[in-house]
Formats: C-alpha cells, structure tokens, sequence
C-alpha cells in the first residue's frame, strides 16, 4: 500500500511541475515569449542534443524602454530535457514529461524588440549552458554583454542635435 502512495504521489508531483511550467511559459509575456522561443530552437537545433528541452523556469527578466516602439529584453531562464525525442512538434510539458537524468541548460538571452519583433540588429545574444558547467565568470560575460548592448540605441537623440542658442 505504501509503495502505491509513494508512486501516486511522484505521479501527482510530476503532473503539477509539468502544469507550472506551462504555466509560467503562458504566462510570460509575448516579447519574452519570442526570446524563450529563439532559445529553444537553437538548443534543439544543435546536433549533440538527443531530448527536446522546453522551458521550464523563469529566473530573471528585465527590459528597458529605448523609446519609438523599441524595448531591449533581458531573459534569465532554465531549459529542462524532456522525454519527447528531439525533433518532436509541438512539444509542451503535458505532452512531454520533464526528465529528472538530465541537468537543467541555464539560459540568459538579449535582444532588441521592435514593434514585437526580435530585430536582427544588434544580432540577438542567446547564451545557454549546462548548468553544472556554468561559473560566475560565464555568468558575469553574459550579464556584461546583455549591459553594453542596451546602450547602443544607434544616432544621437533630437536634444542631442539641438544647436545652442
């Protein structure tokens, strides 16, 4: 009897992250939806990953307002392996379960958003490593990069260019 509470319990406890997950990923709003979303097809594109990974937890997000319809997005979040073989359509965490064998890939991702739309220019900053192999150095890089590429918002301002009187 005990061996059957313990598994419905693992059961009832896997089916809630996995409904979370989705959750927090519903949740999010559309522009960092889109960065989750570039993040995760360079991740399952590359050719050393055998499982689909799908987001699983939002860490930190920022943006800063650039003005004329442009924001720049900072996104810290954890990918996590899923059972679904790589490749699979439509992956979500009700259709794939998590994998519990497989370490987390901790993500921290910038880019420029205008009108909705990740811009091309400045290209887009997707940094996602294996969580074990992630040192406050590569952390550092990263936060550093993602600071340097808000200010560069391109030409100077109309105040900028004011003539003196």
């Amino acid at each position: 009897m005990s061996g059957f509470l313990f598994v419905t319990l693992v059961s009832v406890g896997v089916l809630l992250g996995s409904s979370e997950a989705q959750d927090d990923f519903s949740k999010l709003p559309d522009d960092y939806k889109k960065g989750v979303e570039l993040a995760v097809q360079q991740i399952n594109s590359h050719e050393g990953i055998k499982s689909h990974f799908i987001f699983f937890k939002s860490l930190s997000k920022s943006d800063i307002d650039g003005g004329f319809a442009v924001n720049y997005i900072y996104h810290h979040f954890y990918l996590k392996a899923t059972k679904c073989p790589k490749g699979t359509s439509d992956a979500n965490p009700t259709k794939c379960a998590f994998r519990n064998d497989r370490p987390l890939i901790d993500c921290g991702i910038c880019y420029k958003m205008h009108r909705g739309e990740i811009q091309n220019e400045p290209k887009p900053y997707v940094h996602c490593v294996h969580k074990p192999k992630l040192t406050q150095v590569l952390m550092s890089a990263r936060v550093e990069h993602c600071g340097k590429m808000s200010y560069t918002n391109g030409s100077p301002t109309l105040l900028a260019a004011r003539k003196p009187q």
